[in-house]
């Protein structure tokens, strides 16, 4: 009988957890439907210490939902238990799986420091995929864990986080035409194929969670290069276009597999408060970030999700002098609650909370400084909510 009654108490309580999980993601979406967050750099390198310390800020702030990757393992599991008894959900960073034979890019810090090691993703194996995302979902669902989004993969249309360019490589971004005319263009493409494999046995297994299979699906963060414009250095670090990236994804059955585009917003940070430069950072973003978005319901296309944003501050004293990207903050809240309105944006995720457990200084975009939420976080935090 002990059994019996502890077994049902112990049901009862999974049931209110997964509840009042859900109930937190409706509440932070507001009645924009608007989910918002801030992401959370590496967590799985902080010590359980150092991790709950920043529960304790993040919930101190009233942050709900924070983006990051977790092991599919106990760890992983239990610091998203952790999050979630804490009153924030997980935005999840999910990753294509590869045989142990796949070729894989090298690492050169000396000549190309922020271009990552990796396969290339034409290589990802569905197969392995799935057996990788049901472990994790089922584990997901047995501790009555609900997330607040599913991301697979990260800037997969250029080279940092994509080894399938080559580097160097051509010195351009890419266009549609490219990718299906363009020998480097058309190995890339190869790998955009692929993706969309892994996506389809992603959603498969979401679909058939107990507690996650409503969860949104959102298609890789992009980089929003825009067709035409030149790279940002001579390294040839290449880039496909945002535009070319999603008109090809879409026409081979993406809008089938994702419920948002995750897209990453960074703007110029010049001169806030001037009424041409403000100009300038609505303009990019409505003609480039979110020009392939549409409303929620459309028969064509999705509405964004901008998976990352921010501004950096190269402030290292303490005190931050965090009056400029105060005021950016405060700007870009308003042009995101306009998208909103319009239906077509549904996610906003600050870029970032923290600096990465093993970063010797504080990152620039860090939003957490000397101690303490800096202005700008605040202000973040508070017109992430649209004045609520």
């Amino acid at each position: 009988m002990k059994k019996v009654l502890f077994l049902l108490f112990a049901t009862i309580a999974w049931v209110i957890n997964v509840k009042a999980q859900n109930a937190r993601i409706q509440t932070v979406k507001g009645d924009r439907g608007v989910v918002v967050g801030v992401n959370v750099v590496n967590p799985m390198r902080a010590n359980l210490g150092d991790q709950n310390a920043a529960f304790d800020q993040l919930k101190a702030a009233g942050v709900q939902v924070i983006r990051c990757g977790i092991t599919a393992d106990g760890k992983g599991i239990d610091y998203a238990k952790r999050a979630a008894a804490n009153g924030i959900s997980v935005q999840l960073i999910l990753s294509p799986q590869y045989p142990p034979g796949a070729p894989s890019r090298p690492y050169d810090p000396k000549n190309f420091p922020q271009m990552w090691s990796g396969h290339p993703l034409s290589y990802a194996d569905p197969e392995l995929s799935k057996k990788y995302y049901q472990s994790l979902f089922d584990q997901l669902d047995k501790n009555g864990i609900v997330l607040a989004g599913i991301e697979l993969g990260n800037e997969i249309n250029w080279a940092a986080f994509n080894p399938e360019f080559p580097i160097p490589g051509e010195g351009k971004i890419l266009s549609l035409h490219d990718l299906y005319n363009d020998p480097e263009g058309r190995q890339i493409a190869k790998g955009f194929l692929q993706y969309l494999k892994i996506l389809a046995v992603l959603k498969e297994v979401r679909d058939q969670s107990s507690l996650n299979r409503h969860v949104p699906i959102i298609l890789a963060g992009m980089v929003s290069a825009p067709d035409g414009e030149k790279l940002y250095n001579n390294k040839k670090e290449d880039m496909v276009s945002l535009s070319a990236t999603i008109g090809f994804l879409q026409a081979n059955g993406l809008d089938t597999l994702v419920d948002a585009y995750g897209i990453h917003s960074y703007p110029s940070p010049g001169q806030p408060g001037n009424p041409a430069a403000d100009a300038k950072r609505v303009a990019r973003f409505t003609s480039v970030d979110i020009a392939e978005c549409r409303p929620v319901g459309s028969k064509s296309g999705k509405p964004a999700w901008i998976t990352e944003w921010g501004f950096n501050n190269t402030d290292q004293n303490c005190p931050v002098n965090d009056t400029a990207r105060t005021m950016l903050v405060k700007q870009m809240m308003g042009i995101f609650a306009k998208a909103s309105a319009q239906g077509r944006l549904v996610g906003v995720t600050y870029f970032a909370w923290n600096s990465d457990p093993w970063s010797k200084q504080p990152d620039p975009y860090s939003l957490y400084r000397c101690g303490g939420l800096t202005p700008s976080g605040k202000a973040a935090i508070q017109q992430l909510k649209f004045g609520k």
